[in-house]
């Protein structure tokens, strides 16, 4: 198999893709059409898993064109019997389509958030999406741009960052439990473990997939990290009525930033 082969869970996922190509070919402000989630990547899909779809404009016409690409879209999307076949074929087997423009901006990153989606768009997009349709080289310029990481400057920056609002987070939850917050002192454990994983990965300089699941095949297949996925599963074994117990997994993990990032 080669990096762009796509085997999709079901005959149906397979021939609503093909449908959905077809249809935004024939529109000229369309750069490309890719496939992303689950389904972009081989054996992660199921029969139960939406169609992830983004759509790609440039950025000088995305806000002239988006509403109405969205408006026949959802039209044509809710008369097509392939995506009403679709639908059937699983619990969750709807198509998740999106149209963006590749221009890839840091969000709000707050103390209470917990991590931004900045390198997930990112990698989502250029590192674990298949390209279904291409009309020029818009997309592959932007692949080449993004790949394999963004530069060191804002790595650093934003590797800085994220550990400063996940040690935030740890150092609040001694304070909440001694108040009986226990509820959001698991709430902020919950959220520095997102931002360590976020942490992580702009430390190793890789994109990440996400980071409230596919957490066994980012850190054991992408990271070869097995023995850290087993201590990040320790950490979700909490009692949320254990005081110490919530306290001594914030420092496991303050423990697993020194060991992996800092």
């Amino acid at each position: 198999m080669t990096e762009n082969t796509i085997i999709y869970p079901t005959p149906m996922h397979e021939a609503a893709a093909k449908t959905i190509i077809f249809y935004f070919a024939n529109h000229n402000e369309v750069e490309a059409v890719l496939l992303t989630g689950s389904c972009a990547r081989i054996g992660r899909a199921t029969k139960d898993s939406c169609l992830d779809i983004s759509i790609i404009l440039r950025p000088s016409i995305i806000k002239k064109k988006k509403h109405n690409l969205y408006f026949h879209w959802e039209n044509f999307y809710n008369k097509e019997d392939v995506f009403s076949d679709l639908r059937k074929a699983g619990q969750y087997s709807h198509i998740d389509l999106d149209i963006i423009d590749c221009d890839f901006t840091p969000g709000p990153h707050g103390y209470t958030s917990g991590p931004d989606s900045f390198e997930l768009e990112i990698g989502n997009t250029v590192a674990y999406s298949k390209c279904l349709f291409e009309k020029d080289n818009y997309y592959s310029t932007i692949k080449k741009d993004w790949l394999p990481y963004y530069d060191k400057k804002l790595r650093d920056k934003r590797l800085n960052m994220v550990i400063e609002y996940c040690l935030n987070n740890l150092d609040h939850i001694p304070l909440f439990v001694e108040r009986g917050l226990n509820f959001q002192a698991f709430s902020r454990l919950y959220n520095a473990i997102g931002e360590f994983l976020q942490a992580l990965f702009i430390h190793r300089r890789t994109y990440p997939i996400a980071y409230d699941k596919w957490i066994n095949e980012q850190l054991v297949e992408i990271l070869e990290l097995p023995e850290l996925y087993e201590k990040l599963v320790s950490l979700f074994k909490v009692d949320i009525n254990s005081k110490s117990l919530l306290i001594e997994k914030a420092d496991g993990l303050r423990n697993l930033l020194d060991e992996y990032i800092r």
